[in-house]
This record gives C-alpha cells, structure tokens and sequence, in this order.
C-alpha cells in the first residue's frame, strides 16, 4: 500500500461502540467513575475494537532501531556501536524490555531499521534497514524522502503482521545513540516550540554538553528547515530511520484496527509525524509514560495525551509503553468482564429524586 493507501484506509474509532461501552459502564457494579481513567480507556478500547466488550489481552511490543549521523557532533556520551551492541542483546534476552516483556508475557518484535555497524543474520530480526546510519542533520537532510516513505512504510506492514498474528495492542519502543537529538528537532519542528525546550540531557549530559546539543538541534532546524505541514518531510531532514518506522506502526496499528501504546521521547517524536500525517491516529493511540526528557511533555501536550505512568522512566526501548500495557488489558477486562448490577443480583444506587435512605 502506498502512504496515501494507508491514509486513506484509517477510519475513525467507532462511536456507536463507545456509546454502547458508556452504558455498560453505568451498570456495571461499581459506582459510576470509580475506576478513574481505566474507564476512559475502556471506553476508548470499545471505539477500537468496536465493540462494547473488547479485548485487549495479547501484546507485540515493536522495538525500531537504527544509527544517527548526528552523533558525530559530540551529542551523546555513548558510543555509535552500543546501539548493534544493544540489538544483540535483546535478541540473547537480556535487555529491560525483553525481561518485561517475559514477565508480562508479550511478544518482543526487534527491528533493525538503519544499525551502522552490520548485524548476523538472527530468526528474531526484523530487517528494514534504510541504511547504515542517517548523515548528520548538522550538515543537511538526515535522509532521502525516498528513505524516509520506506522506514514508513515498513512500519506500517510490520504493525499490520502483528495485528494478522493476534496483538491486540502494540506498544512502540526505539534503540539508536543519538536519537534523542532527532526527537528534540522534530519535536520542535512538529510543534513550534523553541529548541532549548525540546532538548534534554539524553545520556546525562552535563549543563555545559547540554548548551551545546541545544546549539545542534538549532543548528538541523536552521540548515534544514523542515516543513511543519509535511510529516514525510520532517522525518526526511531532521530524523531517524526507526522514528520513521515507528510512526508507520502508529498507522498501520490505526489502520488494523488496535490499540497503539506510545512509549517515551522517541516514540512521541513518531507519534507526532504519524499524527501530521493522519490526524484520526489519535482514536488508536495511547500515551504509555511521562518521560523524564522534557521535549515528551511538548509532544504529548501537542498531542492532547494524558500519560498512564509517571515513574521518572526514560531508558525506551519500549520499557514504559510495556508497562502501561498492563493497564490496558485490565480496562478491557473490566468493562467486558465485570458483572452489571442485573447479572450479580445487586442493588443499584436510588435514581435521581427518590427518598433518602437513611444509614
């Protein structure tokens, strides 16, 4: 499917389901809102799956990962190989997301959608690779747009696989040195907002390494100058090969119909290029965590996303968005599982206007 297909194809969440879903809400055994935002998503769920009872009980977690050119201007204090380093050791297990995803029994899908440094041939690697590395977004575009449609549209299929398998939900997660620079550009690219407000620390920057990250995210949005109104064209002059898949899982889980539960910076920067391209991704995505990086509260804020979790988080890989996961099974199991007063057997509060009961 070209980009436009798959625009095209998205439609918004089911509005009759989530009318369906409040009702039921309002019978089910527990006083109406007790369960705070769980209700919301379980509202949201009913939209998705359109249905007033969904499910949401298997997860894929779709961890995109790929090198930046960026990272020869001094922005990170990690070296490029850790990022093929660290593919490796998601595919042995020994990563955070592959111990959470274990723990919560969800399928862990690795991507390599640009690793510099070559990577053996492994059954549970995903290979999209657009490159080895984006140029530096210093000196011009961080890619071709030819480039950046391909990353697209990879994550679009590689989300659309995972729906075909049985994922209910998606959580998105990113690997790559470097990337958090291209966050902040496109961050403030997507949203108008100056760079020294979009950019962290990343690695633990100092104050001093930090003033001079700033200084380069300015310098990409100054050299490149990318179009606020072309999601394609931002990815193509200030991005990274993964956020660009990234933001394909965010429409291809839009466009199969599933919950897509966005992890921290880096997939907020996906969330942000997904959502400049087709504004009705926002029936289907779901804000994990807060990171810690303050460029993810511009984004969600953008966005009109209220996090789940706020645990001072910010490693990616999918960590957080893993997490919340867990959250939105649970909202689906109560609106779907739960007894209503009629089935239990149990009293219902006293309409409006009847007597007081006295204690």
């Amino acid at each position: 499917m070209t980009l436009d297909e798959v625009v095209a194809g998205i439609r918004p969440a089911d509005a009759e389901a989530k009318r369906a879903a409040i009702r039921r809400q309002r019978r089910l055994t527990k006083p109406p809102g007790s369960l705070g935002r769980l209700e919301e998503i379980a509202i949201q769920l009913a939209g998705i799956f359109e249905t007033e009872q969904p499910t949401a009980r298997n997860t894929t977690v779709i961890v995109a990962a790929a090198d930046h050119g960026v990272v020869a201007q001094g922005v990170t204090g990690y070296p490029q190989a850790v990022t093929a380093q660290m593919v490796l050791n998601f595919l042995a297990g020994g990563a955070a997301v592959s111990v959470m995803a274990r723990a919560r029994g969800a399928n862990l899908i690795i991507v390599d959608a640009g690793v510099a440094t070559p990577l053996p041939a492994h059954p549970d690697l995903r290979v999209v690779s657009a490159g080895r590395g984006t140029r530096d977004l210093t000196h011009g575009p961080a890619m071709t747009r030819e480039q950046a449609e391909a990353c697209i549209s990879a994550g679009v299929g590689i989300a659309r696989d995972a729906a075909e398998d049985g994922a209910h939900v998606i959580a998105t997660g990113d690997m790559g040195i470097g990337n958090t620079t291209s966050a902040s550009a496109i961050t403030a690219a997507l949203t108008g907002t100056p760079a020294r407000l979009t950019t962290g620390r990343g690695t633990g920057r100092s104050d001093l390494e930090l003033q001079h990250k700033i200084a380069c995210v300015e310098r990409a949005l100054d050299v490149n100058r990318p179009d606020a109104e072309d999601g394609v064209d931002v990815l193509r002059t200030v991005g990274g090969f993964e956020i660009g898949v990234l933001a394909g899982v965010v429409l291809g889980g839009a466009l199969a119909r599933r919950a897509v539960v966005l992890d921290g910076f880096v997939s907020g920067a996906a969330g942000l290029i997904a959502h400049s391209l087709c504004p009705l991704v926002l029936d289907y995505v779901i804000a994990g965590h807060q990171s810690a990086e303050p460029g993810h509260q511009v984004a969600l804020k953008h966005l009109g996303l209220q996090p789940l979790l706020d645990l001072d988080m910010r490693l990616g890989e999918g960590t957080g968005a893993l997490l919340a996961t867990g959250l939105v099974e649970v909202a689906a199991a109560c609106l779907s599982d739960m007894a209503t007063f009629e089935e239990a057997g149990v009293s219902d509060r006293e309409a409006e206007g009847s007597a007081e009961v006295s204690a």
